[in-house]
């Protein structure tokens, strides 16, 4: 009877997830967007062009604000893995429903321009986007460690993550094809952001609580009646969880790329190509290059496995940017190289989070221990040093390079912008495909047989 009870629990485990429930949990990526995107978009050309305050102080407002987050990350994962009760409606959905009304509103506050001296506007920024960043965490920590309690087959997760992906390059899309044209549909931009980012955020909001709707919990470990998870071992094992450490790497380098781009796009289209109402016609040109890669990443994963099409992905990156560097700039040239680049990182992020759920398998094998808030936590960690990173470097290098707001650039500081849009992305890309091929060690058949010591394990207990 005991085997019998284990048996099914398993399969209920690795049942093939709906329609439904995929799309539910790519709404949630496509909610995140609608008012992360905004920061990683348009925050620094705010910051610098609006609110007016240096880039340099931009680019901190980014790395302080990022680090302090990534702190928060783990607090509310801690919490999250520390929980003993916890309703009908699941672990981690509630946060999503009760928490995006109060994120939408704060994404609105961050674009605010109040008119105050420099010193306050400085300070204004830091205190909003620390404020906005927790108020994300809250709900992007329980989104993400849900779907590792939706399902273990490790197909079905890699739907999962290809459907998050597609929400998130729709997203990012959507953003940047509607929000520059909205926004200069009023007086000024100083009226036209928050008016913009307040229309975005209300499709973000309707776009979380349908992922609430629609997606279910259905793998639900309770501890037992007064146990605890040991937080400071969880942590410790995270230690030895090897194939997490390369991800956790790879994150840095690879997702620092995709927002330091998505910031420096707009700055690229402006002076290196002389319009910046592009923005909306590239964002729609990539959209479609992006979502092939996700459609067409599971059919990779089943042939050569997660982590090879990872490293493919980037590859082909870190050849189209290398290829866009060195050929002058024409408009053309450039949209090809740049669908092509785009390509190549959304094959890659298509089955990045199907890779750090499997992390949490491996975890719990090692330390017996499952802890999902954890183990997320600590690559959301990893994702917040990215984007500081990727909020900073072009702040300091703007700077650096002469940039000057809203005026004809030098021939310097093209170059620069050159280089943050392609140079430097080819070399840290480059970095994480060594971290992929020469650090992560978990196949998708070990994987599997991991599940299944694990199923033995608690067959017997």
């Amino acid at each position: 009877m005991e085997n019998a009870k284990a048996t099914s629990a398993a399969n209920s485990k690795t049942a093939k997830l709906s329609f439904k429930e995929k799309l539910g949990y790519g709404l949630g990526d496509l909610g995140n967007g609608f008012m992360f995107d905004m920061g990683q978009l348009f925050l620094l050309k705010f910051y610098t062009d609006v609110l007016g305050i240096s880039p340099a102080f931009g680019g901190l407002v980014f790395l302080v604000s990022k680090i302090s987050d990534a702190f928060v990350d783990s607090s509310v994962g801690a919490y999250l893995d520390g929980r003993t009760k916890f309703g009908k409606n699941g672990k981690f959905r509630p946060f999503i429903k009760n928490g995006t009304i109060p994120l939408a509103l704060m994404t609105v506050i961050t674009f605010c321009a109040p008119n105050v001296s420099v010193n306050l506007k400085i300070f204004y920024a830091f205190a909003t986007y620390i404020i906005w960043n927790a108020m994300y965490s809250v709900v992007n920590i329980p989104y993400g460690s849900l779907a590792a309690a939706m399902s273990q087959d490790p197909v079905e997760r890699t739907q999962l993550s290809s459907f998050r992906n597609a929400g998130s390059v729709l997203g990012m899309a959507i953003c940047g094809m509607v929000v520059v044209p909205l926004m200069m549909m009023f007086p000024t931009p100083k009226i036209g952001y928050p008016a913009a980012i307040g229309m975005m955020s209300v499709l973000g909001v309707i776009c979380h609580l349908l992922c609430y709707k629609f997606c279910k919990e259905n793998i639900i470990v309770k501890p037992k009646e007064g146990e605890k998870i040991d937080l400071g071992k969880a942590y410790k094992s995270l230690l030895h969880n090897r194939p997490l450490i390369a991800i956790l790497l790879v994150f840095v380098f690879s997702i620092s790329v995709q927002f330091l781009k998505s910031g420096v796009q707009i700055y690229f289209l402006q002076y290196n190509l002389g319009n910046p109402k592009l923005l909306s016609q590239l964002s729609m040109v990539v959209l479609v290059f992006q979502l092939a890669a996700i459609f067409i990443a599971p059919f990779l994963v089943k042939k050569f496995g997660k982590k090879y099409v990872y490293a493919i992905g980037l590859s082909i990156c870190v050849v189209a940017d290398l290829c866009n560097f060195f050929i002058p700039t024409s408009y053309s040239s450039f949209v090809a190289l740049w669908c092509v680049a785009q390509f190549g990182l959304a094959i890659g992020s298509a089955v990045s989070w199907a890779m750090i759920s499997d992390c949490i398998e491996y975890g719990e094998w090692q330390s017996g221990q499952r802890t999902e808030g954890v183990v997320y936590s600590t690559a959301s960690f990893s994702r917040k040093i990215a984007q500081a990173l990727a909020g900073f470097i072009p702040g300091v290098v703007l700077t650096i390079i002469g940039y000057v707001p809203n005026a004809q650039q030098s021939a310097a500081t093209l170059v620069g912008i050159r280089q943050l849009m392609f140079l430097y992305p080819a070399i840290l890309l480059s970095v994480a495909i060594l971290c992929l091929i020469f650090v992560h060690n978990l196949s998708d058949h070990r994987y599997k047989e991991i599940l299944v010591e694990l199923g033995s394990r608690k067959a017997t207990v």
